[in-house]
Order: structure tokens, then sequence, then C-alpha cells
């Protein structure tokens, strides 16, 4: 059975930082393709970063670059986003999610999702 776990929210102040981590149960992360995702409320969940399975390749949302950066930790079975920077508009439930060898770009395209961890960013 397929399982994502997100961990690594909280509240954290303007400018500052997390790293929100992705573990895996019942598979090997490194071949899926994994997305971060995020939705506040009222929104639609949008696409934040993916780092795909096959190539390495790396996505990141033009909201998020330069400021989050996503990597796998192959020993730990596990896909982290450092978060830093953090804006009051970031603030969401983040999840990941994993697909088959190439990121996806919408949500539709994700198969399995973890419960997702809450982000806050505020004074």
């Amino acid at each position: 059975q397929v399982q994502f776990v997100e961990s690594g929210g909280g509240l954290v102040q303007p400018g500052g930082s997390l790293r929100l981590s992705c573990a895996a149960s019942g598979f090997i992360l490194d071949y899926y393709a994994i997305g971060w995702f995020r939705q506040a409320p009222g929104k639609e969940r949008e696409g934040v970063s993916c780092i795909s399975s096959s190539d390495g390749m790396i996505y990141y949302a033009d909201s998020v670059k330069g400021r989050f950066t996503i990597s796998r930790g192959h020993a730990k079975n596990t896909v982290y986003l450092q978060m830093n920077n953090l804006k009051p508009e970031d603030a969401a439930v983040y999840y990941c999610a994993g697909r088959g060898l190439f990121c996806g770009i919408s949500p539709d395209e994700y198969n399995d999702w973890g419960q997702g961890t809450q982000v806050t960013v505020s004074p």
C-alpha cells in the first residue's frame, strides 16, 4: 500500500524558514516523481514543486522560485521541501503526492496523496 506522510509544518514569522518532509512507507520514493502542493482556505490546490524520478528534473512554481528547494533524502526514503523567506501568502496546507517517473502539472495527475501539514506564516 502506497502511503505518504508529511511533517514539518508549523507557525513561523514572515522571513522565517521551515523544512517539510514527505516520508514513504511500503515503497521506494526514488522510483516516483514527487510533487509538493498547497491549498489555502477557499483556494484551489496548486503545485509548488516537483522532482522527477527518471532524470532528476526539478520544477518550481514562479511564486516560490529562489526561496524553496526540493530534494531527496535517499537514505531516509524521504523528499524534503526547504522553505526560506516565507511570506504570509505561503500559508496553506502542504501535501506531497506521487506519480510515475515524470512530474505532472495538475494535481489530477497524481495518484497518491498524504494527509497534509499546516504551514502558518504570521507575525
